[in-house]
């Protein structure tokens, strides 16, 4: 039977990878312009990339300290994005001052699925994967 625990910083670091691939694809092929908390969630999500992907390859459990608040901060910015655009009055009554307006929906898949909804969904399998993974004090 497999230890999901043993794959779990592997899973986080995947993770991370897609939804940075992800964000490029909708940016620079699909050309949508990230709004204001695109960016702020983008800015967390892509050192988790670089930060997982040497924890992985150095089987070092001790990445979670840096990556957990990163992603809970990542977590918190996507859920309130994703709430602007799915609660009516939730978003602010003023329109952004430039740019995009972050309640504004690239896609809509099934009718709840959007790119914060993606967004959320990476950052929540990523805290899950950094809560069951095996610390240094479990391999005794």
């Amino acid at each position: 039977m497999v230890n999901i625990r043993q794959y779990s910083l592997y899973i986080a670091w995947v993770v991370s990878v897609i939804a940075t691939l992800g964000s490029l694809y909708f940016s620079e092929i699909r050309g949508f312009i990230p709004c204001e908390l695109c960016w702020y969630q983008r800015i967390l999500m892509y050192p988790l990339t670089l930060i997982l992907g040497i924890g992985t390859f150095q089987n070092d459990p001790s990445v979670k300290k840096i990556v957990l608040p990163m992603a809970v901060i990542g977590w918190c910015i996507s859920l309130f994005h994703y709430l602007e655009q799915k609660v009516p009055g939730f978003a602010p009554i003023k329109p952004c001052a430039s740019g995009v307006p972050c309640s504004a929906e690239y896609i809509n898949w099934l009718g709840f699925i959007t790119i914060p909804f993606l967004a959320l969904t990476a950052f929540t399998l990523i805290i899950i994967s950094m809560f069951i993974l095996k610390n240094e004090k479990d391999k005794a």
